[in-house]
């Protein structure tokens, strides 16, 4: 993979006052809906979940101090404050900060520990993708049980079709219903806050818990059960991830102010609210967030609810499309059909494959756990893990891309360390009891993504272990010059080096060459977009042949036949009618003869080679222009 320059600081962006208000809007509803809809089930599992606590008054505060110190320290702190920093020209997210310390650039065991980390926590993230939408959509309809125990038997039902819509409607893009996902949430954080403080007026002691030595005492006088419950704190952050992830949608500043202005005050206001709520009266409990509002309105705020819930669940399924894009951009993912909804906005993917996989996943979830207080025993497993990793490359940003000091840089890697990993370590408890799913799925997408590149790394290797260097070729075709073709041959390679094989087995069996060649090749920086104006890099060589090189970033989706046409200034003049597409495809033939992997990575290799998207799709190259030559490698 071709080293790239990076910057960590980006685009200095001085937009009005005015257009941060409309940003910090619309990111109400793709950038918090994982996070805004914790209150549903986050302080009921504390006290009612797997490992349940007495609602005394000592145990209320201790809980409720460490759901605040939690949002301030890991969101507004981590996230907010420091994060924000470590974008990848406009771009956040695990990927996009593995690209920022740029691993790849020299092969180390430190370095090659790095991308093994990065991808493992970016396939966390797929776990956490399937989890999110089930909890959220059932956590919410489950207020049909407390309107009426005659309606608890539609719950899952009711559950498994609200899902089955969400996904279907995914292929419309999230560009035709964005527009009131902004207005929907801040209806949603205006009735959190409104029911919080409906609560506190009653109890307004509640409001010591902002006070840390409650949440020492809690410790003190709950000891390993208190450890525990940290398992339920942790749902209070689990947005933190896919805030970072979007940022690059809307900038740090409209994110930012939508935090600080909007969603922070709303949760904590509701968390202190449901908090008060079971010092005045323990016996609510069980749902305390529905049981925060009046009779009258609990109808309509289970709908407003299910809709926030939807929301939540399009944010992530969104991110897992563009995690599947970048994956793929960075050759850690086989290439899968992913069809770009906006012609706007360049984030806005579909990718049926993981759609779908998604669903089917989603369903079996909610019909297996059947309620939301059991897929909380499952969730947060995934997440808390992939925050650890966060820390850990954060450490080597802080040290190698912005310079700090060694004491200031292990202080703040201490700090975040120290809470991340209470939260992990309290949520490796929950495995036994569900945790287990998301690190099975996590694991399995990090043996797909190693295995692809493992075995696309050896495929070249034995494809270019007898590499012609360009210079002889050209000399042998001046001296034997083959019959010439009019029009053009676009021969694609994955190096940007050396004679591509499939040249010389086309010119090896059919002993003709067009009058012009092309040798071209797609490079993907690390980065999230290279600019039209850096996107090529053309040689012309002798005897009728260039070497084009088009750059994009992992966020972009290549065109060939629209880089040749930005071709044309540099004298390569190309027809769609009389180009051909030339291509290598190669089928791995799994054999213990061959080291490199074991037998069963090499099968799967191989399976998933031959099930991945035709190059000509991913290119987009006119399929009636192409001719592949087939070729089969011992692997």
């Amino acid at each position: 993979m071709e080293p790239s320059t990076l910057a960590t600081e980006t685009r200095e962006e001085r937009p009005t006052r005015r257009n941060i208000t409309g940003l910090a809007l619309t990111a109400l509803g793709v950038v918090y809906g994982d996070i805004g809809t914790s209150p549903l089930y986050a302080l009921r599992e504390c006290f009612y979940g797997i490992k349940p606590l007495n609602a005394s008054v000592a145990n209320v505060l201790g809980v409720l101090s460490l759901i605040f110190w939690s949002l301030m320290i890991v969101i507004s702190f981590k996230y907010l404050v420091l994060l924000m920093r470590a974008d990848n020209r406009g771009e956040g997210g695990i990927l996009a900060l593995l690209a920022l310390l740029n691993p790849w650039q020299k092969k180390s065991r430190r370095n090659t520990l790095l991308v093994g980390l990065g991808l493992f926590g970016a396939a966390l993230l797929y776990g956490d993708g399937v989890i999110t939408p089930a909890i959220s959509v059932l956590s919410a309809i489950e207020g049909l049980h407390l309107a009426s125990p005659a309606f608890g038997h539609y719950v899952i039902p009711l559950t498994c079709l609200v899902l089955m819509l969400l996904f279907y409607f995914q292929k419309r893009g999230t560009g035709s219903v964005g527009a009131v996902f902004g207005p929907v949430m801040v209806i949603w954080f205006i009735c959190l806050a409104i029911l919080g403080l409906r609560g506190i007026i009653g109890e307004p002691r509640v409001l010591a818990a902002v006070n840390p030595l409650h949440a020492a005492r809690f410790f003190r006088d709950n000891g390993w059960h208190g450890f525990m419950v940290l398992g339920s704190v942790f749902l209070v952050v689990t947005g933190g991830e896919a805030l970072y992830a979007d940022m690059g949608h809307f900038g740090r500043l409209p994110i930012r102010w939508a935090w600080f202005g909007c969603v922070l005050p709303a949760l904590l206001l509701n968390y202190f609210g449901q908090g008060a709520l079971m010092l005045g009266h323990p016996a609510q409990g069980v749902h305390p967030f529905y049981q925060l509002a009046p009779p009258w309105a609990l109808y309509p705020l289970i709908l407003l609810a299910t809709l926030a819930t939807i929301i939540a669940s399009q944010a992530v399924i969104s991110g897992a499309f563009s995690l599947t894009r970048q994956a793929v951009q960075l050759d850690q993912c086989p290439h899968v059909r992913i069809v770009q909804t906006s012609s706007e906005e360049i984030g806005q993917v579909y990718v049926p494959a993981v759609n779908w996989c998604l669903m089917l996943t989603t369903i079996a979830l909610v019909l297996g756990f059947r309620s939301s207080g059991n897929l909380a025993a499952a969730y947060g497993v995934a997440v808390t893990t992939t925050m650890v990793i966060t820390t850990v490359l954060v450490f080597f940003l802080m040290r190698e891309r912005w310079h700090w000091g060694l004491p200031a840089s292990v202080l703040a890697a201490l700090l975040f360390l120290t809470v991340d990993l209470s939260f992990f370590c309290a949520n490796m408890l929950k495995i036994s009891s569900g945790g287990w799913f998301p690190l099975t799925a996590g694991v399995a997408v990090f043996i797909f993504m190693t295995t692809w590149s493992r075995g696309r790394g050896i495929l070249d290797s034995h494809l270019y272990h007898r590499n012609v260097a360009m210079e002889a070729f050209l000399q042998e075709i001046a001296q034997s010059p083959p019959y010439r073709l009019p029009g053009t041959a676009v021969f694609m390679t994955g190096r940007p080096q050396g004679t591509p094989p499939v040249l010389i087995h086309h010119l090896t069996h059919n002993r003709v060459l067009h009058e012009q060649v092309i040798l071209l090749t797609v490079i993907t920086r690390e980065v999230p977009r290279v600019s039209a104006t850096d996107r090529l890099a053309v040689t012309k060589l002798t005897e009728g042949f260039a070497r084009v090189i088009v750059y994009y970033g992992f966020m972009q989706s290549p065109n060939i036949p629209v880089a040749l046409r930005q071709c044309e200034p540099y004298g390569l003049i190309t027809d769609s009618e009389t180009t051909t597409f030339y291509l290598g495809r190669e089928t791995p033939i799994p054999t213990p003869k061959v080291p490199g992997m074991s037998i069963w990575r090499e099968k799967l290799f191989a399976f998933m080679t031959r099930n991945s998207q035709q190059a000509t799709a991913f290119f987009n190259i006119p399929p009636d222009r192409v001719v592949e030559i087939g070729q089969q490698v011992e692997i």
